[in-house]
């Protein structure tokens, strides 16, 4: 079976700036680390709060790499310089709105806040995009609450067979009739 490939985008204009290390991104990893058995690779980056930047690097590992996930983390919230979901929808052949009404229901139960919130998720050809928000704890708790639906997705659009640790994260996948 062939490694899957997984996008792993950090959107922040410090951490792209090595003004600080990106906690985040590290945070989706070791997330997918603890959730996944079967083999994966990540195709990492970390980039500038730049619409042009973050949708060519979509493209890129979409199109290019091979990904069948990306997901992103930063640049979901009010101020003038996130413009991830934008990015997102702009390359994007179809949306997914329920992944981000899901994790700003779940991220509610946590901080008032959460409603400021902008993720998103998106389909490009069989690639999976989702955008987190960029705290370590709330990829966590977002991750934790739609990754059970990601690896059928996954297999809908005909993607690699994600398996699971099910004592960490049970996927959810129809039983054949």
């Amino acid at each position: 079976m062939a490694k899957a490939k997984i996008g792993i985008v950090t959107v922040s204009d410090r951490a792209s700036a090595g003004v600080y290390e990106d906690l985040s991104g590290q945070a989706i990893i070791d997330t997918l680390n603890d959730y996944l058995t079967s083999e994966w690779e990540p195709v990492y980056q970390v980039i500038p709060d730049e619409r042009d930047v973050i949708e060519a690097t979509l493209k890129r590992m979409a199109d290019e790499d091979g990904c069948s996930l990306v997901v992103t983390t930063g640049g979901t919230g009010p101020a003038k310089r996130d413009v991830t979901p934008e990015a997102t929808e702009a390359v994007c052949d179809r949306m997914m709105p329920g992944f981000g009404e899901l994790m700003r229901q779940v991220s509610l139960q946590y901080v008032p806040t959460a409603i400021l919130s902008r993720q998103t998720a998106g389909l490009r050809a069989d690639t999976l995009i989702v955008n987190l928000p960029g705290k370590p704890k709330s990829i966590r708790e977002c991750l934790d609450a739609v990754f059970p639906a990601i690896p059928y997705c996954i297999d809908l659009m005909e993607g690699p067979y994600l398996e699971c640790d099910e004592t960490v994260i049970k996927p959810f996948r129809p039983k054949n009739k």
